[in-house]
């Protein structure tokens, strides 16, 4: 250590280029690294959701679970599988060890899935396969309500929807409180029976009727084209105008014997705001995107679209995340120009204006050297990393007053201040060292910590670790060499003179201040030790 913080100070124009590079290279970073509410920790769960329109509990179970979990009970990795059923779905979970390869086990899970997906009943619904991040929660909820027909306001959700993942930095927006579109045919019994016809007759019609024929192709001899036989219900007059039957000279259509109307499924939930129906979209961002410059282009964009709506649409935000990391963030600055200004004024009151300069550099210093680590890292500013920075603030300076302090001591006895600067960061480089290796040490063991607590707090010690180490070498490099430049000794009054007289060997009886009265406590202290310890164990 000694050989390169003499290096440094004979060698102070690379290393001070170092620092400024670190600086503004800290400053961007800070600027550009993505900014989210909660770490990118993949939660060891996914789960497979198999819905079947109208099935039973307990057929679910035996069509819908069983061939589902004899296929993935081969999953490689897997810890535990539950399947629960239910009307109308059944759910597979499956729980992996904590750090699992999520791509990897989505992967081989897909795979089953389409394995034993041949095995369900052929009208059951296409299985999705779903993962558990905390990173992948909704950051905003975008919620469009008033009194209006509901399907105008469906249209416009799914609109805006649409829009919305058309953002780069947007994954996917649910809607909740949307209904599926249906068509509801309601039969006439009388006029059905009147035919001579019955109910599954027309089913089978319909059946046959509302598919996609592919034809081929004719070839001409002078050219080929496709035959395209259309064959898909796209409105209800399509199925109203389909015959079912030749009676005489009429030919009978569906109009004939029941009616046709476009509708919604039943609802599985409702939205409401203020009392009032509403379509409520999850608006979900990728991972590693900026969480505040997100929302601010869906709050943009939604704002945008809200000038060709009717009035009567009111839209409302809620469960904004970027709130939260914005105001971490300004707290986060408040406490880092806090601690400057504190730090300058103590500092300045005790070894004068230049002094106060230098450990005022080493507060930001460390802070954007730590923040351009985690950015190199690919790591995001999110609840856990801020929350480690706020507590690192109290730590970032103790090293550097200690080496700015002896140095003006050592320029006190007569060196000049690169010689005093070199000698001061030299005979204090391993009790920092130290310290701040103890301090390490108790935040260690949480980068160790298993299970998804340990995946969601390892941000804290990588943050802190890469700090305080900033700060360390902003203490042994980087000040010492500004301060052989620019440092320069506090004018020293008598008192304070012979004080430091007397520490270094005099009578400490005569020294006074503050420091005379530290000593009188020390001596009391030391005089009467299990006194002590007994008040110690007593408080």
């Amino acid at each position: 250590m000694q050989a390169i913080i003499d290096a440094a100070v004979a060698r102070s124009r690379p290393v001070l280029l170092i620092l400024a590079l670190v600086l503004i290279s800290g400053s961007v970073a800070y600027v550009t690294i993505p900014k989210e509410a909660d770490p990118d920790v993949a939660i060891p769960i996914i789960y497979v959701l198999v819905p079947h329109d109208g099935i039973s509990a307990q057929d679910a179970e035996r069509l819908l679970v069983r061939p589902m979990e004899k296929e993935l009970r081969n999953v490689e990795g897997l810890k535990e599988m539950r399947a629960s059923a239910r009307e109308g779905q059944a759910t597979i979970t499956l729980e992996f060890e904590a750090g699992f390869d999520s791509d990897q086990a989505l992967n081989d899970v897909r795979k089953r899935v389409d394995i034993a997906k041949h095995e369900l009943p052929d009208d059951s619904e296409e299985p999705t396969v779903n993962e558990v991040n905390v990173a992948l929660f909704p950051v905003i909820l975008v919620t469009l309500s008033g009194d209006i027909d509901e399907r105008i306001l469906v249209r416009r959700a799914r609109d805006l929807r649409d829009k919305l993942e058309g953002l780069p930095g947007i994954l996917e927006v649910d809607i909740a409180g949307d209904r599926e579109d249906l068509m509801e045919v309601i039969i006439n019994p009388v006029r059905l029976q009147g035919f001579n016809q019955s109910p599954e007759t027309l089913l089978q019609f319909i059946d046959r009727n509302n598919k996609l024929v592919a034809a081929g192709a004719m070839d001409t001899g002078h050219g080929r084209f496709s035959v395209k036989v259309p064959g898909l219900f796209e409105n209800v007059g399509d199925v109203l105008s389909l015959p079912i039957k030749v009676s005489g000279d009429k030919v009978v259509t569906f109009e004939d014997v029941a009616i046709a109307h476009r509708t919604f499924k039943d609802a599985n939930g409702f939205a409401r705001v203020n009392g009032r129906p509403a379509i409520a979209l999850e608006v979900t961002k990728r991972i590693g995107t900026n969480i505040i410059d997100t929302i601010e282009e869906v709050r943009a964009l939604v704002a945008e679209e809200q000038r060709n709506w009717p009035d009567s649409i009111q839209v409302t935000f809620s469960q904004d995340k970027s709130r939260q990391i914005r105001d971490m963030l300004n707290d986060l600055q408040n406490n880092v120009l806090a601690a400057v200004l504190l730090v300058m004024i103590v500092v300045v009151a005790a070894l004068g204006l230049r002094a106060a300069g230098l450990v005022g550099v080493s507060i930001p210093g460390s802070f954007l050297a730590g923040i351009l680590v985690l950015a190199f890292a690919g790591l995001t500013i999110n609840i856990v990393v801020l929350f480690a920075l706020i507590m690192a603030v109290g730590m970032l300076v103790d090293g550097t007053i200690v080496v700015v302090e002896l140095a003006d001591r050592k320029m006190a006895e007569g060196l000049p201040r690169k010689e005093a600067y070199a000698a001061a960061a030299k005979r204090m480089a391993w009790p920092i060292t130290a310290a701040t290796a103890t301090t390490l040490a108790a935040f260690m063991p949480l980068l160790f910590w298993p299970g998804i607590v340990g995946e969601f707090m390892k941000y804290l010690p990588i943050t802190l670790i890469a700090t305080l180490t900033a700060s360390l070498f902003m203490a042994l490099v980087f000040v010492p060499t500004l301060g052989s430049i620019v440092g320069r000794r506090a004018p020293d009054g008598v008192e304070n003179a012979a004080n430091l007289a007397a520490a270094e060997d005099g009578d400490l009886d005569s020294i006074t201040g503050f420091t005379g009265a530290y000593v009188m406590v020390l001596r009391l202290a030391v005089t009467h030790p299990l006194k002590l310890v007994l008040l110690a164990m007593a408080l």
